[in-house]
């Protein structure tokens, strides 16, 4: 039986939208080989647990199912296997046109429609069956006991500020942590609840902003993944020491020539080079900056070590090898619903190791 303290291991869940079942596919792998080397399944083997944006939603719900670590794993494969854009966004004609044909209106012409001069649409899809979803899907109170029994030592979610412009992370734990400020991030020990996770997965303009109280005061929200400038640090403040990272994007892609005639970008080009930059591209060059502080650790002698505040983490990380919305592409029109195999299939063949402790 392996026995193993998880107190100093992080597990860090990138955004990146309905990528995030990629995430999933990777967990239940994992799942499969701990139990296949003596590891309880029950046992959780991350005890801190950090998530922006749709990786918010699943580092939460396993959170919340810490004290029984596989089933909180099958639990999300259930969900994803069965995911369908109705449990995300009011996807009826209807409601569509509530949310999306008024904001398209007022951001075109509002300076001429006063009747919503006083309460405008707020974004161009309505989010309700999201929130109804995640009610369903994580019982918060299994967080409390989780941090309780010791099977989890923390759990992080960040989000972007509108009205700062600061990107905040709110954290929960039993023991006090400190909370931290850098240049443009700041986090906040909290009670983290479902509105916390909306906010973390609110796509800018696609979904409403979320209100949430920061100090003494309310800010309002969007996706974490926005001006995310280093995803791993919220692991490395709680004190973690070994972090698994999962990505939902390639970390790197081979440079692609430039046609001889360029065309003009279509909108999903656009809409697609947007969205990389918020989900992905942080991630890559959070890895490099840790990877050069550990060369720079490793230089010097034990006395100074100790007198410095640094210390070397080791990282795992795992990312697709192959594009995802490639993969998506191929998939018999499955779109947004994913079957369990598919899900195993995403694992198979899109698995990326990159171990950056040995680099």
């Amino acid at each position: 039986m392996i026995k193993i303290n998880n107190a100093r291991t992080g597990l860090v869940l990138t955004g990146g939208g309905a990528r995030a079942a990629y995430q999933v596919g990777v967990l239940k792998a994992i799942s499969g080989i701990l139990r296949e080397s003596g590891w309880s399944s029950d046992k959780n083997p991350f005890g801190i647990i950090c998530g922006t944006s749709a990786g918010a939603i699943n580092g939460s719900a396993l959170a919340c199912s810490a004290e029984n670590f596989g089933a909180g794993v099958r639990k999300l494969v259930q969900v994803w296997s069965h995911m369908d854009v109705s449990q995300v966004y009011r996807a009826d004609s209807i409601g569509m046109l509530r949310s999306g044909a008024k904001w398209l209106s007022i951001l075109s012409f509002g300076w001429m429609l006063r009747q919503w001069h006083r309460a405008p649409p707020t974004s161009l899809l309505d989010n309700a069956p999201l929130g109804a979803l995640l009610d369903r899907l994580i019982d918060f109170s299994g967080l409390e006991a989780s941090l309780a029994s010791g099977a989890l030592k923390a759990l992080a979610v960040t989000a972007s500020s509108y009205t700062t412009g600061q990107h905040l992370t709110f954290y929960q734990t039993l023991a006090p942590v400190e909370p931290w400020i850098r240049s443009q991030r700041m986090a906040q020990r909290d009670c983290i609840n479902t509105q916390h996770l909306l906010a973390s997965a609110a796509i800018p303009f696609i979904f409403p902003s979320v209100p949430l109280k920061w100090d003494q005061r309310m800010e309002y929200c969007g996706d974490g993944s926005m001006r995310q400038l280093a995803p791993i640090s919220p692991a490395i403040h709680l004190g973690a020491e070994k972090i698994l990272i999962i990505g939902a994007g390639r970390l790197s892609d081979a440079k692609q020539e430039a046609p001889l005639v360029a065309q003009y970008p279509s909108i999903a080009q656009i809409a697609g080079h947007a969205m990389s930059s918020i989900f992905l591209d942080s991630l890559a060059v959070d890895i490099e900056r840790l990877n050069r502080i550990n060369k720079t650790v490793a230089l010097l002698s034990d006395d100074i070590r100790e007198k410095t505040p640094l210390r070397p983490i080791k990282t795992l990380v795992i990312a697709p090898s192959q594009r995802i919305d490639e993969i998506a592409h191929q998939a018999d029109g499955l779109g947004f619903r994913r079957p369990a195999d598919e899900i195993d299939r995403l694992h198979r063949f899109s698995v990326n190791i990159h171990d950056a402790s040995r680099v």
